[in-house]
């Protein structure tokens, strides 16, 4: 396996071997410094980032290598060069390219062109190193991820794909709440119900918070309005979205033990109430923090060939 552009690209194998790298590079974060030594990693960002930039840098750094980080005006890709001539310039020079950009097509392409390891770094469809620091720090907090139930609140994106994929690999429970219209994409439900059947677990689709939540192990929920979505969709979203906010309440569904997660940014009061993102249930920080090895692990692992890839 050469790239990471989704969940669906790993096998249950790989999302346990990469969930297990992860905790060793939590524990070790300078034990494979000279993995890219005197080498470097292009980082393509097409939309703003925190803590995939940060982290995924960092990452580079912790494993010897230099990050060169790039925008769409500083690439002759703003001048009309093709994605394909682009990949097979990089790919003289660097290790590997992390991308975040627009369309899951550029990934794919750039991916199809490039000698070298392609990590998508969050596209319209999909965000598949978040769902990875997800999946870890529900392991931190539970040990275990088969059986326990994960609720996502709120509209259908590239989180909710993500975490809907790895959910089923993992052979966790995932239930889904989304107003009419909001539901996740066709294929992802798809893919994840096959998975669920194979690896165990439930998927459950539904309009309703309160049924979503009930014995969930961790409540995720995400903006209002997600980069890429047109602004003036705002007011009609919130209005579609606001009987979806997690509140005490609904938190006070789910489990005694359960946690609340999300990818951030964070709009308080909006998708969800400021007692609850700072509260004690709230795994937000640590569930950034955790993007870090995971970051690590991700490179570690199509560097190293350790993927075997479900495709």
């Amino acid at each position: 396996m050469k790239d990471l552009l989704r969940i669906a690209d790993l096998t249950a194998g790989d999302l346990a071997r990469l969930l297990r790298l992860t905790a060793w590079f939590a524990d070790n974060p300078y034990g494979s410094e000279g993995l890219l030594r005197h080498r470097t990693v292009v980082l393509y960002f097409a939309k703003p980032s925190t803590r995939t930039r940060v982290s995924t840098e960092t990452a580079v750094v912790r494993l010897g290598g230099t990050p060169i980080s790039v925008g769409p005006g500083e690439l002759q890709l703003g001048r009309g060069e093709t994605i394909a001539d682009t990949a097979r310039v990089l790919s003289s020079y660097a290790s590997a390219i992390v991308i975040r950009t627009f369309a899951d097509a550029e990934v794919r392409e750039l991916a199809a062109a490039a000698e070298i390891p392609v990590v998508n770094a969050l596209t319209d469809g999909h965000h598949p190193l978040q769902a990875i620091a997800d999946l870890f720090t529900l392991q931190e907090r539970f040990t275990t991820l088969r059986g326990r139930r994960i609720a996502y609140v709120g509209a259908g994106n590239n989180v909710t794909h993500s975490l809907m994929e790895a959910a089923a690999l993992s052979g966790m429970d995932i239930a889904v709440a989304t107003p009419p219209g909001y539901e996740p994409a066709d294929d992802v439900v798809a893919f994840t119900a096959e998975e669920i059947e194979r690896h165990g677990g439930r998927l459950l689709l539904t309009h309703d918070p309160a049924e979503a939540v009930k014995e969930a192990s961790a409540i995720y929920t995400d903006v209002w309005l997600s980069m890429g979505d047109p602004g003036e969709e705002r007011e009609r979203r919130a209005a579609d979205l606001r009987p979806y906010r997690v509140d005490a309440g609904l938190m006070a569904q789910a489990r005694d033990d359960a946690v609340f997660l999300h990818c951030l940014p964070a709009h308080r009061g909006e998708e969800v109430s400021a007692d609850v993102i700072d509260g004690p249930r709230s795994a937000v920080f640590r569930q950034a923090a955790n993007r870090l090895p995971v970051a690590q692990a991700v490179l570690y692992a199509l560097l190293q060939g350790l993927l075997e890839g479900a495709r």
